[in-house]
């Protein structure tokens, strides 16, 4: 190519720059991993000529999703994947809105209970449902990604979306999730065991990731009575919990100390809060990023 040529690619690319790591993180469940997969298909595509393509953000989005597909399985491959309840890397913006910034990133409302569903997917699976039903990619395209033909790509997109469906759909109201997050976290301040019930789904479903510490200390809390029984052991922290949009939907930050203990997200269906994700390893803890949270720098 040219330098005009360079030049011209170059631009198209950052304009789609949020697109692609809104696409990776999907499918990587990491900012950090999107970037580096969105970086690493710049340098892939620096070598590549885009002369005749025809529709270059579907270009830049097979690209990308090529990349993260090699990712997702030099980590199976290196059996990276934990055993235990993993939590992916939450997005973190002020209660009162979410950044600019984070926008591209959670469009589709790519919540926290979302991602934790494609976790549990094969790295074809997920690819395959993440291109066509999130960003209306056509098995045609997908197909030579996935090494299958495009209706085995359709299968594997369908086997996907069949766990996808399985996950809670979410209340919209975001004032009626504040409500009910902001209660549990008063219960538990009170150490109130009822009004902890009060606020959950009989079937209410707590992820605890603390990551490799004790391997007994990440674990799925089932059911009312066993999450609140957490809620009021949480109680010594809970002074120290502080509202947050988590993903979009209602949560809260743990900072003590100018320190980031926790990030909880909730997903609230029916009036009720069915499922808590709550991430508290502190080595993934450090990827967080808070700087839109004025108090959880100080």
């Amino acid at each position: 190519m040219t330098v005009d040529e360079c030049d011209w690619l170059a631009e198209r690319f950052e304009d789609n720059r949020g697109h692609l790591r809104a696409v990776a993180y999907r499918m990587l469940g990491s900012v950090s991993e999107a970037d580096d997969a969105v970086q690493e298909y710049w340098l892939r595509l620096s070598r590549s000529d885009p002369s005749g393509v025809e529709n270059l953000q579907a270009w830049f989005t097979t690209g990308v999703a090529r990349v993260c597909l090699d990712m997702l399985r030099s980590k199976k491959s290196r059996r990276e994947e934990p055993l235990e309840p993993h939590i992916p890397e939450p997005i973190v913006s002020r209660a009162d809105g979410v950044d600019p910034e984070h926008e591209a990133l959670l469009a589709d409302s790519v919540g926290l209970a979302l991602l934790v569903v494609l976790e549990t997917l094969a790295p074809a699976e997920r690819l395959a449902f993440v291109l066509h039903d999130t960003f209306a990619i056509p098995f045609d395209e997908i197909a030579p990604l996935v090494e299958r033909t495009p209706a085995a790509a359709r299968q594997l997109a369908s086997r996907a979306r069949r766990r996808v469906q399985g996950a809670p759909v979410p209340d919209v109201d975001l004032d009626r999730q504040r409500e009910l997050v902001d209660a549990f976290l008063a219960a538990a301040r009170g150490a109130d065991f009822d009004a902890l019930l009060a606020v959950l789904d009989p079937d209410v479903v707590l992820r605890i990731d603390r990551g490799a510490r004790p391997p007994d200390a990440s674990r799925d809390v089932r059911g009312a009575f066993a999450v609140a029984k957490r809620g009021v052991a949480f109680s010594r922290l809970a002074p120290f919990a502080g509202p947050a949009l988590v993903n979009g939907g209602a949560g809260f930050v743990v900072v003590r100390h100018g320190r980031l203990l926790g990030v909880a997200g909730f997903t609230v269906a029916n009036g009720k809060i069915v499922e808590i994700d709550l991430l508290m390893d502190p080595g993934r803890l450090h990827e967080v990023d808070l700087t839109d949270l004025d108090y959880a720098r100080q």
